[in-house]
This record gives structure tokens, sequence and C-alpha cells, in this order.
């Protein structure tokens, strides 16, 4: 057994949830009847009031959200379009008309947690030996939705950590209207999700070799509308529709403005399997074949019912691209891949069975077939279960991956075990013991007795770890690299 010390530090930073962060969400009161009785409502206010009223909205709330009167429209036509009030109205009364239809969001009301941190692609203008990093977190706000919001921040030289104040505004993407999709790699995921059917086939014959979400809804319609004029509609096939359709809706693009802040752009949930909330998102920074760089994160979808792992990527946290994973390897929670591919093939560890930490190869990112178990419970800490922490990190020694045990009392703690580097299968070391354990300053919380990672950075010689505290708040410590490699058994 080793008897090495490890000279871990926690830092005193800490990032704790900003109740005044919040974002302009769509609101809906209730049905279409009770939509339709509030616009009645408005639309019977003389006009002068109207502009009365306008300006104490837009004087009262017009400092907290940028562009407000532009998203004051943007939610008049979304509402207009669904319920349709007369034609002919000024601009303020559709002004006001969309500003009962929104509403704020506390995005961290309940907790800012679980980060991921990763070398940020602009690294000009520092000091030397320090390093600019973004740190993706978990916001949690109302109903327990979580959400990815992000900061900037600096390691100076002396492992110093530096985080960045945060913008005053946050600000949703625009989603790209109709992005394009490849026809082989769609059908591939509709055999992976069971939809084999002739229908399924009629509708991707109608479709050419890349389209947008028009041509589907289009195929889809022409497929259902001539079941209807002939047989009548199949409930099998509109049952095979509606997962196409939602297919679909789960692979879609979003992108923000250069004007806006890093710590300003918030990934929110926007898809059906997202509804409940994106949680625990591990990025990394992947290298391709050609030696350039993109970053990808796997995260967990939850609608309320069921967790679906998926995918996000970008170069330049501007553009997100988001997309399904699917395979039989391609389940539960705490996928992290590795940063580049081992062998010619994609890897990435995963917690498959609620307990155990597997390993899983592929040829494409978005299909996980192959797995096989690397980890499982051994040490008193860790007896609930075990999963990883992030990414693999590697080192001269082999791939350093952070790892969480729960033990006794649900108390979760962060390990540390070596792999292979050129075959990632094998375990060449192991922490006996907990690295980081909540202490009596980081145990009460939202959840408590959790410390938790979503992925951690080496810079020179340290371990720079970012670690959520309690399910509520994150704090960072650091540790020399070598510390860790030597008191692994």
């Amino acid at each position: 057994m080793s008897n090495n010390v490890i000279n871990l530090k926690r830092t005193g930073t800490v990032l704790k949830p900003d109740q005044s962060r919040v974002l302009l969400r769509p609101f809906s009161p209730g049905d279409s009847q009770r939509t339709n009785r509030i616009i009645t409502r408005i639309m019977a206010l003389p006009e002068e009031q109207v502009g009365h009223l306008l300006d104490e909205v837009t004087a009262e709330f017009s400092q907290r959200h940028r562009e407000i009167r532009r998203m004051f429209l943007e939610r008049f036509e979304q509402v207009r379009q669904e319920h349709d009030p007369k034609g002919g109205l000024s601009e303020e009364r559709r002004l006001l008309i969309g500003s009962y239809f929104l509403a704020e969001y506390t995005l961290e009301s309940a907790a800012l947690f679980n980060p991921s941190i990763v070398m940020h692609p602009d690294q000009a203008g520092l000091p030397p030996g320090a390093l600019r990093f973004t740190l993706s977190l978990r916001a949690t706000g109302e109903g327990h939705i979580s959400s990815i919001t992000f900061r900037t921040g600096i390691i100076h030289s002396n492992n110093q950590i530096e985080v960045l104040d945060a913008a005053g505004y946050l600000s949703e993407p625009r989603q790209i209207p109709n992005p394009a999709y490849e026809k082989g790699l769609f059908t591939r995921k509709l055999r992976e999700l069971g939809f084999k059917s002739e229908f399924t086939g009629r509708v991707i014959d109608k479709l050419g070799d890349s389209f947008d979400m028009q041509e589907l809804r289009a195929a889809l319609d022409a497929e259902l509308d001539q079941e209807r004029h002939s047989q009548g509609v199949l409930q099998e096939d509109q049952n095979t529709a509606h997962g196409i359709w939602m297919l679909a809706q789960s692979n879609y693009e979003v992108q923000f403005q250069p004007e806006q802040q890093l710590s300003e752009r918030i990934l929110f949930p926007a898809t059906p399997s997202q509804s409940n909330g994106i949680e625990d998102a591990r990025f990394v920074r992947f290298q391709n074949d050609d030696g350039s760089y993109i970053y990808y994160a796997t995260f967990t979808a939850f609608d309320g019912n069921v967790v679906m792992p998926e995918l996000v990527e970008t170069v330049d946290f501007l553009r997100f691209r988001f997309t399904t994973l699917n395979g039989p390897a391609a389940q539960n929670k705490g996928m992290a891949m590795f940063p580049r591919k081992i062998d010619g093939h994609y890897a990435m560890l995963a917690r498959q069975d609620n307990e155990s930490i597997y390993l899983s190869y592929s040829d494409n990112v978005h299909f996980w077939n192959e797995r096989q178990v690397l980890l499982r419970p051994t040490f008193s800490w860790e007896l609930i279960q075990i999963g990883n922490c992030g990414s693999p990190i590697e080192t001269d020694a082999g791939w350093l991956v952070l790892s969480h045990g729960v033990g006794p009392l649900r108390k979760y703690c962060i390990g540390a075990f070596l792999l292979d580097r050129d075959d990632p299968s094998k375990v060449i070391g192991r922490l006996r013991a907990p690295l980081i354990q909540p202490n009596e300053n980081e145990r009460e919380g939202y959840v408590p007795n959790v410390v938790y990672t979503c992925g951690a950075l080496l810079h020179k010689s340290e371990l720079i770890i970012p670690y959520g505290l309690a399910d509520h708040a994150t704090g960072f410590a650091t540790v020399p690299v070598e510390d860790v490699l030597a008191a692994m058994e």
C-alpha cells in the first residue's frame, strides 16, 4: 500500500448561484382559450393606455435584458401564429401583447455545480505561463430544470485560478432554421431506434441525400395522406411518423452572436427529450486526425421520465450542434470521451449498469455498440456505485481518469485511476482512498455530502479540478499530478 502524501489544495474560489441572473423565456398562462381571453382584454385597452403600459414595462425590465423590445415583438409573432389576433395593430400594441407572454426565469436559483473545464479556443494576450480556460456549469432553476452556462478564466503561472465576472445579460441562441440532415446517418439512427418498417422506407425514399426539416415534414405528410386516402392511417405508422419527427427535432443546431460574451450564452433545454433538463455536460477538447480541434460534450437529457445520453459539438462556442447518441453502449449516464482516437477509433467511458465503469469503442461518434466492464466498485467509499468524473487526461504515465464513488449515507467522493495509453482496457493504477471528499465546509447544500466534477484540466504539472459542492455551488482544487500518480497502487 502506498504511503505517498497527496498535496491537494482547495483554492478558496467558490462560484455560488446568483439569483440576479435571469433569462427571458416564453410564458404560456394556460390553454388556447385562456390565451385568447388575455389577448382580447389587451385588445380592448385604449391606445393611449397601451403606450403608457409599454413604457412602464420597458423602463422596468430593459436594464435586465438585451434588446427587450425585439424580444417582445418576436414573442408577439409566435402568439399571433397560434391565435391570430386581427391585423392592423399598432407596433406598441403588438409589443405589449408580446410582453404578456414572456416571463423571467432565474437560471441559477437552486444551484450552480458539476463543472467541466477545457482549454479556451483563444489563448491570445496572456502573460507568460498562463492559460485561458472555458468552464461549463450545470445551472439549476425553478422546477429543477438544468441548463448549461459558461464562465471564462485564467490559470496563472503560479497556478492561481482567476474566474472572470459573469456578464449582466443572459441570452439563448438562435435556432438555425432547417439544418441539413445526412440521409445515411439519419437512416442509421432510425434503424438503431427500431424504426425499420415499410413506412419508414417509403418516407426515406422521398428524401434526397441531404434534406432539411421542411422536406422531412413534407415527406411524412405525403406518406400519411396517401395512407389516409387508401386504407386509412395505421396506428403503427402514426407512431413511427411521430418517432421520426422526434428524432429530427433532437438533432439541431443553434448560433450565438459574437458580441454575446461567453458567460452570457445559455444552452437551455430545447427539445422534448430535454424538457426537464440538460444535466452534467462533460466537455473535452478533441484532436481530429488532421490535427485540428473540436469540442465535444456528452450530457444527460431528461424529459421527466427517460434519461437520454446526447452529444453537443462546437469549434468556437458560438455555433453548437446537438445530436442523439445511439446504440446499446449509449445508455445511462456519465459518458465521457477520450480526447483523441485510440488505434483509429473513438473511445468513451460510461456507467452502463448504474454501478460500474465501462469502456466503449466506435468508428462513428454518434453510434456506440461495443462495451466492456473496466472497473467495478471495490473500496468501502464506492460500494454503491462508481463512475467517471469527466474525460481521461493524457499523461506520460497513461490516461488519468477522475472517478466518483458513492458510499455510506450516499456520500459522494472523487477518486482517480490510471489506464494504459495504448490499451485503455488495462487499469494500471488506482487510488485506494478518495482524492477529494466533502469537508465540513462543503457538505451542506442542495444535496448534502456530495463532491462531484465533470472534468479537470492538466496545466503543466498541476491538475486543476473544479468540483461541485453539495449539488449547490462550485469550488476549485489543485494538486501536483505526480502526487496523484505516486499514490496509486
